[in-house]
């Protein structure tokens, strides 16, 4: 059973919501984050990286990060920015960028639910972004950024989220990155419908937001261990997509040696375990690897056997880079900890990836086929986890168009 129901949302006023809406914050860094809210007290980013508002050199964990937070948030609401929903409601959340469109519904999910594993994960979390979120979360009393996830896709569901979007919209607004965003309230017997539609949905799962989901259930733990009351810390807020609508992008490696090789030696190896040929930038199916090496373009694919192992992590193509390449040839055994690797979002393109290795010297970069969300969900209901850094979901989700609190 998958819970989602409706909610006192915390929203922008609509002619402020093109303004509000930010980013993530986790896909931008302090100064980015500071850059792009300049100029703009609206920002939600204020809320969400409060220490662009404090000294620079100020650390982002520190409590007065975790309390400017929350002077920002109150802020918007004693400006009436943000003003509270009288009537609990779903909203139907759609996203356009460029041919592809998404439309999912926002509301609540369960913390039982996904402590119990009905909401599905495919990362491991790291305990200082768990820690920085919870704190966050504690601060400012509400789960400010939604949990991107998704679901099997439902004749049902689609049949009412479609019905839901006849209607004019709360907001619609195209974002500085040419991302159109556009939303609709769901009220009354319409979302109890859409509810009760989820009900039999057996599993969600967890696309983008690991640690925002983590954070709710420690969140919750927490108001509990001090005995406060707080009923709404038992859900956290989402935005739930049908897995079929959904653009996964790859994640790309940069190895920055090669291991002690020359570019000959670390050719004729990699030619003793796969075949490598002339390429392009673009990987042209699952394992074959686009490799960009001294200024030159290169396929690289594995052998079948690696695709057919029937292990559902060890037949990505992360993976079969990691064991085929990075640990027996450049010595990278690692990647979550390595200093010698970084990752590059397949949203940047295959031209970051000629720029940094040239900027560099001496590097190899390595353009992956993304992962897919048959995959994703496959390696989730075996209770695994993906090799690091596998998926970038594009578009991403718009922070501040609702926060629910608790």
């Amino acid at each position: 059973m998958a819970t989602i129901r409706p909610f006192h949302a915390v929203r922008p006023t609509p002619a402020l919501a093109a303004r509000v809406a930010s980013v993530p914050y986790d896909v931008v860094d302090t100064a980015e984050a500071r850059q792009l809210a300049e100029g703009n007290p609206w920002s939600f980013l204020h809320v969400i990286r409060p220490e662009i508002d404090l000294p620079e050199g100020t650390d982002p964990h520190a409590d007065t990060v975790y309390a400017q937070s929350a002077a920002a948030y109150g802020r918007l609401l004693a400006e009436g920015t943000l003003v509270r929903d009288a009537t609990p409601a779903l909203f139907a959340y759609r996203q356009v960028m460029g041919d592809h469109a998404q439309t999912g519904i926002m509301g609540c999910c369960s913390v039982d639910e996904y402590d119990a594993d009905v909401i599905k994960k495919h990362e491991k979390t790291r305990p200082d972004k768990e820690d920085d979120r919870v704190a966050h979360l504690l601060a400012v009393s509400a789960h400010s950024e939604p949990v991107f996830l998704a679901h099997h896709d439902d004749p049902a569901i689609a049949a009412l989220t479609a019905a839901a979007t006849t209607g004019t919209p709360l907001y619609n607004f195209v974002a500085a990155d040419g991302v159109r965003h556009t939303v609709w309230s769901i009220e009354g017997a319409a979302a109890r419908q859409l509810s009760a539609a989820f009900a039999p949905v057996p599993a969600l799962y967890v696309a983008d937001g690991h640690h925002r989901s983590a954070a709710a259930s420690r969140a919750r733990a927490a108001v509990r261990q001090r005995g406060e009351a707080r009923p709404e810390a038992d859900h956290f807020l989402a935005v739930v997509f049908p897995a079929g609508a959904l653009q996964i992008l790859p994640y790309h490696r940069i190895a920055h040696d090669l291991g002690g090789r020359s570019v000959e030696d670390f050719l004729r190896a990699l030619r003793a375990v796969a075949t490598v040929r002339p390429g392009g930038p673009v990987p042209s199916g699952r394992g074959r690897f686009s490799m960009y090496l001294e200024g030159t373009w290169h396929e690289v694919e594995a052998p079948a056997e690696r695709l057919a192992d029937p292990d559902p992590v060890a037949s990505l193509d992360a993976a079969i880079l990691q064991s085929l390449v990075l640990a027996p040839l450049l010595g990278i055994d690692d990647p979550r900890t390595s200093h010698r690797i970084e990752f590059v979002g397949g949203i940047r393109g295959p031209e970051e990836l000629v720029r940094r290795v040239d900027r560099r010297g001496g590097s190899v970069a390595f353009a992956l086929h993304p992962v897919s969300m048959d995959q994703l969900m496959v390696v989730s209901d075996a209770g695994l986890v993906l090799p690091p850094k596998s998926t970038w979901f594009e578009p991403k989700l718009r922070s501040g168009l609702a926060v629910h609190e608790f």
